[in-house]
């Protein structure tokens, strides 16, 4: 067959020519090897004698930081050129001017930036002016992992003064309290771990989530119509399984239980050929695949998946996206003809499916459906989390070939030229499992279960609420709320000096008029809210007191000393009630619940005592018994239960946040996320989260079902104490400062002037009104919310 080209530009016809008989030699030569050598050195010479042409800069006063060689990534095909970086743009000119002669970012533009691994190398790099697209802006591969790290470190200290920069930690936390979908998460976890829509090899991979392709009607509050979320496709039928494994033990090391992967160059165009048929003919040397092989049908697809031999693949996003061109076949393509005669055209969608689009709405309503939010954690340990290797993938049945895992084989110990590219091309086509993001197990979403409070979902609120039945409750949560969006517009209202120490602890009586504090000056004192006047100042021993709490009721203030005792004050006969010697070093916290007092100590204990009742009787000395004793290494700081006193988490001087199961006394989760003394810690409202603050400046989010680190933040000095709701925190800093956080945003939010000196304790009252603050400035401070 003979072909005609025509050139656009006159003159280059020599150049053309050239080129194409270099490289006509090149693909003559016999060994694959010696192929990839000859086309790099063509391209190497090519490269070194042109350089960015400098007349592309958008602006004359731009300023050149750096240039080097590069490729443009897109699927099957990179474009060599040249990379520039100035201090306002990212440019990357294409040696042969395709798809147009320069690309250009502008850096304000950049949402998000991340490594990449190419063909198993460290070269990668995506770049995407979108927060939540699925297409990235550039991708660019370099011949150095060094310009790599260059170009990502001047990028990134650009984008650390304007964007924050986001851990798989920080999303699982949004997504957890319903900030974040279902899909969205999942593409953030796919791009966080290496997963790229211009690399075939590493697609990113989507669950099944439908298992009933044959019903006419979709019954998404029916657990049978979806798939086990906690086994991978290739465990979901038992008998296929158990051949697998019977093969798998029979197998020499190294074992492997399924021969293909779950996501691979083939299968993603398998999916795709209706509108990338270009890529399935370059991946295929030019032809489509047999027509009854082809995507030809949702429900015979997912059968396949579950009992062919060899299929285990699973979906890519286009599922639950809003583009069906790609269930469709609108160019007409000539895709071959089936056995039974019909020829392949559009995807056959299940009965319960009006239209293609109906198809792919309720994909997207199971994804986001309660039972996936309840089991998406299970899908997450075994593609991106604990179950991904070892023991743990053993037991789930999630072993694949060695060398579809990061680090299964290094290629540069190969030597062989012509081994090396077998053994790339072999491991690209072959797929490959993302990187580990997680190596706990992952924490569940928080499912509203009765009434969906999420915006997204408030349409199906019940619609017979009616307004005048609204509980006292809600209310309380609306004001709630409320103040806490407006927790920034705090207002100072009055100020006292009453303690010659820092203040230690801050207690109110119900109707708010009478403050208690404690100090290190050894003192208890009593302050009138309507006199502005101190009623009273009581001293247990020479040394300083550290907490202090009111019983219901109004009638005891209980404190804690570094005299090793907790004191027990009437305020009704003016004088110490009872004294209970409970430990062997100072006692630095103290909390009280349900006829039961817990106190920590620097003696390493934290002690539960029983028989403190609510109102205590002024005339007869009680006795204490201890009900539980909790050991830590090192002396413990800081305590604080969760609202069913079910659970109460410790803060120790080494840093460590332990979270203990009270109803057995036993450790649930211990997390040393510290390098210096813990602070303050609180459980989250619901009980799901724990958060944290130390010496060393940092705030730690640690969700309490999985003990999973799920954020940290960090300030440039310690946040002495705080109050949060869950998402929002009031801390008070070293300095003086009060700082309000946004967890969500993992940014500092606003910043109000407060004490000349640390601020160490921080009360709020129910509704979340009113707050008071104590610092070793000796001042009391009164805030109220003005909105």
């Amino acid at each position: 067959m003979e072909y005609v080209f025509e050139l656009d530009v006159s003159g280059k016809v020599e150049d053309v020519v050239e080129t194409l008989l270099q490289l006509h030699r090149a693909s003559c030569l016999d060994k694959l090897g010696d192929q990839t050598a000859m086309i790099t050195a063509i391209l190497q010479s090519r490269l070194a004698r042109t350089s960015f042409d400098k007349n592309r800069f958008q602006s004359v006063s731009e300023k050149l930081h750096m240039e080097c060689k590069a490729e443009m990534v897109t699927p099957l095909v990179t474009n060599p050129g040249h990379v520039c970086i100035t201090d306002t743009n990212l440019y990357f000119q294409p040696l042969n001017g395709y798809p147009k002669p320069v690309v250009q970012i502008t850096l304000q533009d950049v949402r998000r930036i991340y490594k990449r691994r190419h063909g198993l190398m460290p070269l990668g790099l995506e770049v995407f002016c979108t927060e939540d697209d699925l297409c990235s802006d550039i991708y660019l591969k370099f011949y150095d992992p060094q310009d790599r790290d260059d170009l990502y470190f001047y990028i990134a200290t650009y984008l650390e003064h304007h964007v924050a920069e986001r851990t798989a930690e920080s999303y699982t936390l949004q997504w957890q309290r319903g900030h974040l979908s279902n899909y969205q998460y999942l593409l953030h976890l796919n791009n966080l771990a290496d997963r790229s829509c211009n690399d075939l090899s590493q697609y990113p991979v989507f669950p099944w989530i439908i298992s009933d392709y044959c019903s006419s009607e979709l019954d998404l509050s029916n657990p049978g119509t979806f798939r086990d979320l906690s086994k991978p496709l290739g465990a979901l039928n038992k008998e296929r399984l158990e051949r697998l494994l019977t093969r798998y033990q029979e197998m020499p090391e190294p074992k492997f239980m399924y021969g293909s992967h779950y996501s691979s160059p083939g299968y993603v165009l398998f999916y795709l050929v209706r509108i990338a048929p270009e890529y399935m003919l370059c991946l295929q040397n030019g032809r489509f695949d047999n027509a009854d092989r082809m995507f030809n049908s949702i429900a015979e697809t997912w059968k396949n998946c579950l009992d062919g031999a060899t299929d285990f693949k699973e979906l890519i996003p286009e599922f639950y996206g809003d583009d069906v061109s790609f269930l469709v076949n609108s160019l007409k393509l000539d895709l071959g003809k089936r056995q039974g005669g019909q020829m392949v055209d559009d995807v056959e969608l299940p009965p319960w499916a009006q239209s293609p689009e109906d198809f792919l709405q309720k994909s997207k309503d199971a994804l986001e459906s309660n039972y996936v939010s309840e089991h998406l954690h299970e899908w997450i340990d075994l593609i991106f989390g604990y179950k991904q290797k070892g023991s743990e993938a053993i037991g789930a049945h999630n072993v694949f070939h060695p060398l579809t895992y990061e680090g299964g084989i290094d290629l540069n110990s190969i030597e062989d030229p012509d081994e090396k590219v077998a053994m790339l091309t072999q491991i690209l086509e072959f797929g490959q499992t993302p990187k580990q993001l997680f190596v706990t197990p992952h924490p569940r979403r928080i499912t509203p279960k009765f009434k969906s409070l999420s915006q997204t979902s408030s349409h199906n609120a019940s619609i017979a609420d009616s307004p005048g039945e609204e509980s006292f409750e809600d209310l309380t949560e609306e004001s709630k709320t409320l103040a806490w969006n407006n927790i920034a517009k705090l207002q100072l209202h009055e100020q006292h000096k009453i303690h010659k120490e820092a203040i230690t602890g801050i207690a109110v009586s119900c109707n708010g008029s009478s403050v208690f504090t404690t100090s290190q000056d050894s003192t208890l004192k009593m302050f009138s809210k309507q006199s502005k006047m101190l009623q009273r100042s009581i001293s247990f021993s020479n040394m300083a007191l550290s907490s202090c709490l009111l019983l219901p009721g109004d009638a005891t203030v209980i404190s804690s000393s570094w005299d090793n005792n907790v004191y027990f004050y009437s305020i009704a006969f003016g004088r110490r009630q009872d004294t209970l010697m409970g430990h062997d070093d100072a006692v630095s916290k103290i909390c009280w619940h349900d006829n039961r007092l817990y106190s920590a100590s620097w003696d390493s204990t934290v002690k539960v005592w029983s028989g403190v009742p609510a109102e205590m009787t002024g005339t007869k000395r009680h006795q204490f018994d201890v009900l539980a004793e909790l050991e830590h290494d090192v002396g413990v700081d800081t305590i604080s239960l969760n609202a069913a006193s079910t659970l109460l988490v410790s803060g120790t001087k080494e840093g460590t946040v332990t979270i203990w199961d009270l109803t057995t006394a036993t450790i649930l989760h211990q997390v040393p996320c510290h390098s210096r003394t813990v602070c303050d810690t609180a459980f989250s409202p619901d009980s799901r989260h724990v958060l944290s603050t130390g010496e060393d400046g940092c705030l730690n989010v640690i969700d309490v079902q999985t003990g999973m680190l799920i954020s940290s933040m960090t300030s440039d000095e310690p946040q002495r104490c705080f109050i949060w709701d869950g998402n929002t925190v009031l801390s008070g800093s070293q300095s003086g400062e009060l700082l309000v956080w946004d967890l969500l945003g993992g940014k500092i939010t606003e910043r109000i002037q407060g004490h000349a000196g640390a601020v160490t304790c921080i009360w709020m009252n129910e509704q979340c009104s009113s707050i008071i603050t104590g610092g070793e400035d000796r001042q009391i401070m009164f805030w109220k919310l003005q909105y």
